[in-house]
């Protein structure tokens, strides 16, 4: 697992090395590094060392060994559970067990004092209460282990422990084989056969870090360059798939694309290519390591061409293991455009570094999100007892992209930017008996025009998360007395009374800081995505969340525009919203196609209205020949035309909410009409550019090179919800508030913005 230096990871020679064919397309580059590039790599690599990025030999060793113990445990556990099953000695003796690891451990890039997400595999005569009851037992027992506890009704259910000091998820799988070899191998789709949901979520890990590994040219160059991604992402504040951003497997997906792409290329290369690639990408085109397999085991797959929420996903990036998911589900409009801008801000510093103006420590730089807007809403949940607040704050944070997609549905703002770290409350606005975090959203609020003010009022936006929440603890049975969630705005100046000025100022944090956030701190409660891909710890379901998508003005984290604007605030503390009317825009919004969120009320008669996309030198689904020259703007009635044909325009704009519609209004349910069938197969095609001879060609090149013409978009409607869609997760508009005495706190937030 150790990682090799810069000359070590094209050792054997250049002119040795393979020229396999990997991914969907042929490489944009064959060229091999120059000195210089393993000049550039060293330096990246000693660039990340003081972050804690690589464990040392006794590190390394003492995971191998806890692991070993682990194994062992397993073994001991399954052939006791055969034995109180009547099972034959001979069949006892062979009967196996086998502990595999996945996520950041299997695929080489753990940081210090990172955890471990392992698989137990059981064979067929073990069942899933086994686990959870007489292993369970069994660990409770042993020495070593501490913090012992079980998740068994969660997406993924875990269990969760310290071996040794070593932080483990343990997932469970049983197979439908009698015995579990040694050398068992779990890519294989004919081990999904005959699985219940549950066991082939817990594998789908494994099958996806094994396939990830299998399909990168070079895997050390790809764990070194992971490793910069990842580590650039955490400082960037752009690693979290629960809040809306991109989890693990979905930057090492990104990678190894990258590395497909450019087979030859050392890690400092590859990361300047990274940011090239993917600042250029037309999303919403997906992602994908390879040709996704027919299976014969009819388990639900993503394909935009038969399943119409799928064409909802903005920034798609598809597991390679079957059956295909898209890891991504929970990228809103807000968190693309701020990762879009984060990859252009990586670009024009790889530039800078590769040309020699800079060091690497540029890119690792820390952006401050209190600079960067001059609106912010702090979310504030509290819990009277520190159990009670971890297991409220795991809640709360897991839904904070609800609020966020809420927010950018608003037609006055332009984007919603939370920050993922989270913040203990400030003695001035909390009881100091209570248990409090707090989390920031910096907002960018629409220009205003043709009027000298405009009344905002954001109350059903938050009213509409903090019902969620609330229905959503209430139940799971997790509701107790002295669990409250509240949401203030204030301005930029204001947040000195919420943070101390180390963190308002633009204050480099230490090595043993950085490691903390990195790690996810103390306890595992950033890791609760809902995605089981990333986590183990999964609470969510994993619905899909979508929000509309700005094509026609695309937002900026800062604008300009907010410089002329002036917002007043106003909190009015209240049991509940007062039944006052809605306070109506000056300027009338376009109408598209919607699909509502949960609580949302959506406009009649819709009418689609296409939008031309705005022309530039994109990098398609990876440059290429267009398979389908791009259809022209149709007028309405042909895009209603297209739309039951099943022939979709990926940057259609969608309505934003004109005004926060009143508690008493209830939402309307749309009839969904939508029967969309896609037989194009270029969904899952990525055209091959021409065949460069080994050297590299500028993307841009290869557009100019075949005609200049832009890739059809795969099949997906980039618009927000506006119709209900099922979910395990959000519990339905029409379910009681809790009517307990516990205290609800409503807020009327109601702004002014003026010229």
């Amino acid at each position: 697992m150790r990682e090799m230096s810069a000359n070590n990871a094209v050792q054997g020679g250049q002119q040795q090395q393979p020229q396999k064919h990997y991914g969907i397309t042929s490489s944009i580059s064959l060229a091999f590094p120059r000195e210089l590039d393993h000049i550039y790599t060293q330096k990246l690599t000693e660039a990340m060392k003081p972050f804690g990025v690589f464990e040392d030999e006794e590190e390394l060793n003492h995971r191998l060994v806890v692991l070993g113990k682990l194994n062992d445990l397993v073994k001991e556990w399954i052939a006791e559970i055969s034995e109180t099953k009547n099972l034959p000695l001979s069949a006892i003796a062979n009967v196996g067990g086998k502990i595999f690891t996945f996520g950041s451990y299997r695929l080489g890039v753990h940081t210090k004092g990172a955890d471990i997400d392992a698989l137990c595999v059981a064979p067929r005569h073990v069942e899933r209460p086994d686990f959870f009851q007489s292993f369970f037992e069994k660990l409770k027992l042993h020495e070593g282990i501490k913090d012992l506890r079980a998740v068994e009704d969660a997406f993924v259910p875990v269990i969760k422990f310290k071996f040794d000091s070593i932080e483990i998820d343990l997932l469970f799988a049983r197979l439908a084989l009698p015995a579990i070899p040694d050398n068992l191998d779990l890519r294989g789709d004919s081990h999904l056969r005959n699985l219940d949901i549950r066991c082939i979520r817990s594998l789908n890990g494994c099958r996806v870090t094994d396939e990830i590994l299998h399909l990168v040219p070079n895997k050390e160059n790809f764990r070194l360059t992971l490793r910069a991604i990842k580590l650039w992402a955490k400082r960037r504040g752009i690693y979290s798939n629960m809040l809306g951003f991109l989890g693990g497997v979905s930057w090492a997906m990104l990678v190894a694309r990258t590395c497909q792409l450019y087979p030859n290329a050392v890690a400092a290369t590859l990361v300047h290519k990274f940011f090239l690639v993917f600042s250029k990408w037309e999303w919403p085109n997906p992602v994908l390591l390879k040709q996704p397999e027919e299976s014969n085991l009819n388990l639900p797959v993503w394909d935009p061409r038969v399943n119409p929420l799928d064409r909802y996903h903005l920034m798609p990036i598809i597991t390679p293991a079957y059956p295909q998911q898209n890891s991504t589900y929970n990228v809103s409009t807000s968190t693309r455009t701020i990762m879009t801008e984060e990859f252009k801000h990586g670009l024009a510093i790889t530039d800078e570094i590769l040309l020699g103006k800079v060091e690497w420590s540029k890119l690792f730089e820390p952006p401050n999100l209190f600079q960067k807007y001059k609106h912010y809403i702090v979310l504030t949940a509290s819990a009277s007892t520190e159990e009670n607040h971890l297991e409220w704050i795991g809640l709360v944070e897991s839904k904070i992209r609800v609020l966020v997609g809420n927010l950018e549905r608003n037609e006055y703002i332009t984007l919603a930017h939370v920050n993922p770290q989270s913040f203990p409350g400030s003695k001035e606005h909390c009881n100091e008996k209570d248990f409090v975090s707090m989390w920031f959203i910096g907002i960018s609020f629409k220009k205003v025009e043709n009027a000298e003010s405009v009344n905002i009022d954001l109350t059903y936006d938050i009213q509409a998360f903090t019902d969620t929440v609330y229905r959503q603890a209430n139940n799971i049975s997790m509701l107790k007395d002295g669990m409250k969630i509240e949401a203030t705005h204030v301005k930029k100046r204001q947040l000195h009374q919420y943070l101390p000025p180390d963190v308002l100022q633009k204050k480099k944090k230490s090595i043993a800081e950085i490691n903390r956030n990195s790690n996810g701190g103390g306890s595992k409660r950033c890791s609760l995505d809902g995605n089981p891909l990333d986590s183990s710890r999964d609470t969510d379901s994993g619905t899909p969340f979508s929000s509309p998508t700005l094509v026609s003005k695309p937002s900026k984290p800062n604008t300009d525009a907010e410089d002329s604007q002036n917002i007043t605030p106003s909190k009015i503390p209240a049991m509940c919203v007062d039944g006052s009317p809605p306070i109506q825009p000056s300027a009338k919004t376009d109408l598209g196609m919607s699909i509502p969120v949960i609580g949302s009320k959506p406009v009649d008669a819709p009418a689609v209205k296409s939008v031309q996309p705005s022309a530039g030198s994109t990098i398609p689904t990876v440059v290429g020949l267009n398979v389908i020259p791009r259809l022209a703007s149709p007028t309405n009635s042909q895009t209603v035309q297209m739309l039951l044909n099943g022939v979709t325009n990926a940057n259609y704009t969608a309505p934003k909410r004109p005004h926060s519609p009143s508690m008493e209004e209830s939402p309307k349910r749309l009839k969904d009409t939508e029967k969309l069938t896609v037989s194009d197969d270029s969904t899952f095609k990525e055209p091959y550019p021409p065949d460069n001879g080994g050297q590299e060609q500028d993307p841009g090149q290869v557009l100019e090179s075949l005609g200049g013409t832009k890739p059809m978009p795969i099949p997906t409607i980039d618009t927000s919800r506006s119709q209900r869609l099922p979910s395990k997760e959000l519990p339905d508009a029409s379910s009681p508030l809790p009517t307990s005495n516990l205290r609800v706190i409503k807020n009327s937030i109601r702004l002014t913005l003026n010229r």
